[in-house]
């Protein structure tokens, strides 16, 4: 979503595949290998240990936070991964400002963070529901756009991510769950009373994707009805975010360093008696 146009999501195609490499099989045979290069990128990022990338995951109930997780960084090494998922604020967490607890989650050096929901709940539950004045949530899009460009400045790339469905998808997946004895435990009587605020949640989004996507820290509104799509797009914004940081393992030291602590060479293992 380019900065300063409006995010329209009303006139964007959840079901939309365009770009993908081909059909569902196409598709998915290609992120097998974006998952390789994924891996890849992973570990140069973990190796260089001087940059970070936050990846933020937003939707509506249902809209597949949890699948994406679990099957775009499946190929990754869980040392340099970590995910946070945020929940109703804790009392301690109410008694600060409502970046304290996001600003404590960001990655560290060399790591990939994963935001399973984020600051923007405080703009988005937040409004619909009423918890706070409109002005107060009305002046956090600035503190937002602020907070991710300091982290950009520290060297954290933010690729921020909606993944898109339509009113009646939701339904049919939460419907589903019901029946799903491996889904169900997912469900809870919340998601479908939030389904009554939906109208007032995509004005909600829109205003959110609007007002805080930039240079240093864009939106992208994935297509998420077709899961192998959503995937496949999910992981090639990430590549692309990694072509661009091009992370380098850092030089090795020379031989000499370890001259005396090296044991002399030998020809292999004892054999066996």
């Amino acid at each position: 979503m380019h900065p300063g146009h409006g995010a329209h999501l009303g006139r964007r195609d959840p079901a939309d595949t365009t770009g993908a490499p081909g059909d569902r099989q196409a598709t998915e045979a290609a992120t097998l290998e974006q998952i390789t290069e994924l891996s890849s990128w992973q570990d140069r990022l973990w190796g260089e240990a001087r940059r970070s990338l936050l990846v933020v995951l937003q939707g509506m109930d249902a809209s597949g936070k949890d699948g994406t997780i679990k099957h775009v960084f499946r190929g990754v090494n869980p040392q340099g991964v970590r995910v946070c998922a945020f929940k109703v604020p804790t009392p301690a967490e109410v008694a600060h400002d409502f970046l304290w607890r996001v600003h404590r989650e960001a990655p560290a050096a060399g790591e990939i963070g994963i935001f399973n929901r984020s600051h923007y709940e405080d703009v988005l539950a937040v409004r619909v529901h009423r918890l706070v004045p409109e002005d107060v949530w009305q002046g956090r899009y600035r503190d937002i756009v602020a907070f991710e460009r300091m982290l950009h400045r520290g060297g954290t790339t933010v690729v921020k991510l909606l993944l898109h469905i339509s009113y009646r998808e939701q339904g049919r997946r939460l419907a589903e769950r019901l029946h799903d004895p491996d889904k169900g435990w997912k469900l809870e009587r919340s998601d479908f009373l939030e389904r009554s605020h939906w109208d007032e949640y995509q004005v909600a989004f829109e205003d959110a994707l609007t007002r805080t996507s930039t240079s240093e820290a864009p939106w992208y509104v994935v297509p998420a009805e077709h899961k192998w799509f959503r995937n496949w797009a999910v992981i090639e914004i990430l590549l692309q975010a990694l072509r661009v940081l091009d992370p380098r393992y850092p030089p090795a030291p020379p031989p000499e360093e370890f001259a005396d602590v090296l044991d002399e060479p030998s020809a292999g293992p004892d054999p066996v008696r």
